[in-house]
């Protein structure tokens, strides 16, 4: 199964020390160069930027098809890392793309590509028993400055019957 990340999910997952779910949950991860350089060189020192580096199961992989990505830049306003996460996800035919951001995640969905993002991740860390305390783990999202609204986090915690942030 072929999975595409986004920085997002990279960045989200290690602020609150679940980056190897990721591993646990997908086996290995695919980013785009513009990925890897948004999180462990521009993102030295931040989180996501030692844990990917390290992990031997974050694979980087060009884009056929470079001027591609500069077209859907401009044209659907989104950053180098996420158009470059759509467009390998399309080239590989991936199982899914990991991806955060809305607009993203829109225009993925709208050529076909399947999207899951950390919640999703989380959420089944917190199934398979590797995660305890789902609502401390999304708290710590919150403190960590991840943006993601709190209406999902709850939604999520009362779909598991706990009780919301």
């Amino acid at each position: 199964m072929i999975v595409v990340a986004d920085a997002g999910p990279l960045v989200a997952l290690a602020a609150v020390g679940h980056f190897d779910l990721l591993r646990h949950v997908f086996g290995e991860i695919v980013v785009a160069p513009q990925v890897w350089e948004e999180v462990v060189v521009r993102g030295a020192g931040r989180p996501g930027a030692q844990e990917a580096s390290r992990a031997a199961w974050v694979k980087v992989v060009g884009l056929r098809d470079q001027s591609l990505l500069r077209v859907w830049r401009g044209t659907h306003r989104l950053g180098s890392g996420e158009a470059a996460t759509i467009l390998l996800a399309k080239e590989l035919a991936a199982a899914v793309a990991l991806i955060d951001e809305r607009r993203a995640r829109r225009l993925a969905k709208t050529e076909g590509v399947p999207v899951s993002g950390s919640i999703a991740v989380l959420e089944s860390g917190y199934r398979r028993g590797e995660l305890k305390d789902l609502r401390r783990v999304y708290a710590g999202l919150l403190a960590a400055g991840i943006r993601v609204g709190l209406p999902v986090l709850n939604q999520s915690l009362t779909d598991f019957g706990l009780p919301p942030l």
